[in-house]
């Protein structure tokens, strides 16, 4: 069934197509655990992003690219071209998350939130967030941004997403996910994830992230630190996904505030 652990919400259980048997993989917890973040902290403050080999298997991949079709999972539906946003559609899941969703972001967030925090220090913001989910959700909540944020994405041929940040109200996490959910080569060609990088008084660097299916991505949502000769200094990010040449692609993203 399903149920939520730090991310407070309730609702009607239903049953969850993405709980897999307790031998098919290692706990959520224990994947997130086991991940280098030495390493994956030295990418992220060297790039703005960093891959995670495998986080899912291919059967929980194909899970949640299932539940698409199934209204009773999400909250809204947004038509990508009916905003200006570029082609192709996403859904935000409504709460209570999918097992698996919602043991991803409690894992991921608390590694997260150390990088995040040494960020601020180093761009001298006075922003610090707590070690675990669920307060932070609190925090958000004060605010009145309650409604969820994960998201399914779906592109067909020749669908795109325009380089955007998501930033749903005053609060805001730094650090966000998207994992693949399709394999490259196989379901689609295209659609490579890209990030762009605004500095300050130079060109904009472009970042193109090689993923195959089950393998997530985390990277900055607006503003990261790079250290300079005088100091450090801030740059902005945007993230897209570029023009799908064929097949059907499946993201999900894995965003840690909740939205106005």
């Amino acid at each position: 069934m399903t149920r939520i652990t730090g991310d407070a919400a309730s609702a009607e259980e239903r049953p969850d197509p993405t709980a897999a048997p307790a031998a098919a993989m290692p706990s959520v917890e224990a994947r997130v655990s086991g991940l280098d973040w030495h390493r994956l902290a030295e990418e992220l403050d060297g790039f703005g992003c960093a891959v995670i080999e495998k986080l899912l298997s291919p059967g929980e991949c194909r899970a949640i690219a299932g539940l698409y079709p199934q209204e009773a999972h999400f909250r809204s539906h947004v038509h990508m071209a009916r905003h200006g946003f570029g082609k192709g559609e996403y859904r935000y899941f409504r709460y209570p998350l999918p097992d698996l969703l919602g043991g991803l972001r409690s894992a991921l967030y608390p590694p997260l939130a150390a990088i995040a925090n040494a960020w601020n220090e180093r761009m001298g913001m006075a922003q610090r967030y707590p070690d675990r989910h669920a307060d932070f959700l609190g925090q958000c909540h004060e605010q009145d941004q309650t409604r969820p944020t994960p998201l399914l994405l779906q592109y067909g041929p020749g669908d795109f997403n325009c380089l955007h940040q998501d930033l749903y109200g005053d609060l805001a996490f730094p650090l966000q996910v998207a994992i693949l959910l399709s394999e490259p080569g196989r379901d689609f060609t295209g659609g490579e994830f890209v990030l762009t990088e605004q500095r300050p008084r130079m060109q904009s660097r472009a970042e193109v992230v090689p993923l195959r299916q089950g393998d997530a991505v985390a990277f900055a949502v607006h503003d990261r630190p790079v250290k300079g000769t005088k100091g450090y200094y801030r740059v902005n990010l945007r993230h897209g996904v570029s023009r799908l040449r064929s097949g059907r692609r499946h993201t999900v993203g894995i965003i840690f505030h909740d939205a106005t």
